[in-house]
């Protein structure tokens, strides 16, 4: 078991250089539908649920720095090369998604809690009303809606199992459907010449760039994004919170995304090395997350993680649906679910695994769900308390 906080670092790194070099030494059609960074994520998490990670002061120190300070360096670095006059052109198709997935995941709740509400415990509506609140927003409304509905501890305590084992298995399945892009917008019919467009000339520009990738410019992408990391979160600590919505992180997050946008007009968007810096810190960040996912909860409430699973697949089936019948892309639907689901740490994520322009578009829904996650649970504590 690992409970040294630098060795837990060291070996994270390790782990992710070595799927990294597979994934670029072998390739193949495994690591075609299998990326690398869904490999970092299963394999750090079996190992926290095998006990290779202990829950140490030390560890958990190590990681909350680490998160914290790369989350939003790697956020600026990969919007340096964003342009947000492409992203308006996405136009209201980002909202209907949006909406599409907050309410699929609420009715997905209401599903479930009306086929399985036999064999709950007493008050679990509170529960789920107080989970829906976190998918649909994130962990702040959660502990909101607790506070209002009155959550019994022992009732809550598995909604927290949910977010955690659920969660984590629904951030990784997004993750390994990005390579289905194609296939999934070919069967809906979406029309993605816009976002494909963006793609190739994103493409084209860093195939250019990296032929003059130095250790200059990676050293100096390197110190500018952790640079701004830091102050922006010192800043971030130092503005009021506003509701459950907008807190120290939150802030952050916003100000190290508006530094990234700035930098975007300037001369040092076309500087090469900060896609480069950008993937390492993703693994990395990845990994972290990840080592956090233990799956050995998975057997302590089976019936409210069979529930979380069967939320998470009406709300899929019902986007899936919706995809098809308005003819929307494997991207709009992942990241709105994703914003929903995982929030501002994850969306931005998965929204640049499929292009790094269209970070702000995670951003921004996930920052929507923030706002109105609290609202989405009281609805769903209605709907709840009637069946």
């Amino acid at each position: 078991m690992i409970q040294d906080g630098m060795f837990y670092v060291s070996f994270l790194l390790a782990f992710t250089a070595i799927i990294a070099l597979a994934e670029n030494k072998i390739g193949g059609k495994f690591f075609q539908y299998v990326p690398g960074i869904v490999l970092i994520y299963i394999g750090c998490a079996f190992m926290k649920t095998f006990g290779v990670f202990s829950s140490s002061e030390s560890l958990e120190n190590v990681y909350g720095t680490l998160r914290e300070l790369l989350l939003p360096a790697l956020l600026m670095l990969m919007l340096i090369q964003c342009d947000l006059r492409k992203i308006i052109k996405l136009g209201p198709k980002i909202l209907l998604t949006f909406f599409a997935a907050s309410f699929s995941i609420i009715a997905g709740f209401a599903i479930t809690y009306a086929l399985l509400q036999n064999f709950y415990a007493e008050d679990t509506w509170k529960a789920f009303a107080a989970l829906s609140a976190s998918w649909t927003g994130g962990s702040a409304n959660m502990v909101i809606l607790q506070g209002i509905l009155e959550v019994p501890e022992n009732i809550f305590g598995y909604a927290l199992i949910m977010d955690t084992v659920n969660y984590s298995f629904w951030v990784m399945f997004m993750f390994w459907l990005v390579p289905f892009a194609d296939k999934f917008n070919k069967w809906t019919k979406a029309n993605t010449a816009y976002t494909d467009q963006m793609t190739a000339n994103e493409i084209a520009a860093t195939s250019e760039q990296s032929k003059n990738i130095g250790f200059v410019e990676l050293l100096g992408f390197l110190a500018l994004s952790l640079f701004v990391s830091v102050v922006a979160a010192k800043i971030g600590n130092h503005l009021p919170e506003l509701g459950a919505a907008v807190n120290s992180t939150t802030w952050t997050i916003m100000i190290a995304s508006a530094a990234g946008l700035l930098l975007a007009v300037t001369k040092i968007s076309q500087v090469p090395g900060s896609m480069e810096i950008s993937k390492v810190m993703l693994y990395i960040v990845i990994a972290l997350i990840a080592s956090h996912a233990d799956f050995s909860q998975l057997f302590q409430a089976p019936i409210y993680i069979v529930s979380g699973f069967l939320i998470l697949l009406f709300h899929g089936l019902i986007m899936v649906g919706i995809a098809k019948a308005f003819k929307l892309d494997l991207f709009s639907m992942g990241v709105a679910s994703l914003a929903n689901v995982g929030g501002i740490a994850s969306a931005p994520i998965l929204a640049g695994a499929f292009n790094r322009q269209l970070i702000p578009v995670g951003i921004l829904m996930a920052i929507l769900g923030n706002l109105l996650g609290t609202y989405f649970g009281i609805l769903t504590s209605y709907i709840l308390s009637a069946l």
